[in-house]
């Protein structure tokens, strides 16, 4: 059920979990237990976790499939002045930072739509959590289904 692998400096695991209810705590027990692992601060690994529940507990709702959660870290990316960019200069710009990315697939093509939620709705706040939360968010269509995924930054 879970893989881990080395990915160009970063690591990745991988999980499936069957559409049923105790998936949500699976997922957030997975993600929280491989995050400590990796040594992230708990800020990083509160967020993500938080926000995994939410997609897939969007999965949940309205598919019946199998839900994969997939976690990556992505090293930073020298910028033209960083030494070994592509440039070769010395310099300490980076044109992007090491961030954990986080992916929520599911077998509905359908991307997830925001909707409004009043203050005394139990749901409709996943998608506003992500926007605010992540550095950057989308979706993509795969073969039998769908992606969500969101960026979080790291330190250093």
């Amino acid at each position: 059920m879970i893989g881990l692998i080395d990915t160009e400096g970063g690591a990745c695991a991988e999980w499936t979990f069957p559409a049923e209810l105790d998936a949500v705590r699976s997922a957030r027990h997975a993600v929280r237990d491989t995050l400590h692992a990796w040594r992230l601060p708990p800020s990083v690994g509160d967020m993500a976790v938080l926000l995994v529940s939410e997609l897939v507990t969007n999965s949940l709702r309205y598919t019946s499939g199998p839900i994969g959660v997939r976690l990556a870290i992505r090293p930073a990316e020298p910028g033209p002045g960083d030494p070994g960019g592509p440039d070769g200069a010395e310099g300490s710009a980076v044109t992007e930072r090491a961030a954990l990315l986080v992916e929520v697939s599911d077998p509905l093509p359908d991307p997830p739509t925001e909707r409004p939620a009043g203050p005394d709705d139990e749901g409709g706040r996943g998608l506003q959590l992500l926007a605010v939360s992540a550095r950057r968010w989308g979706t993509r269509r795969g073969k039998t289904g769908k992606t969500v995924w969101f960026e979080l930054p790291l330190p250093g």
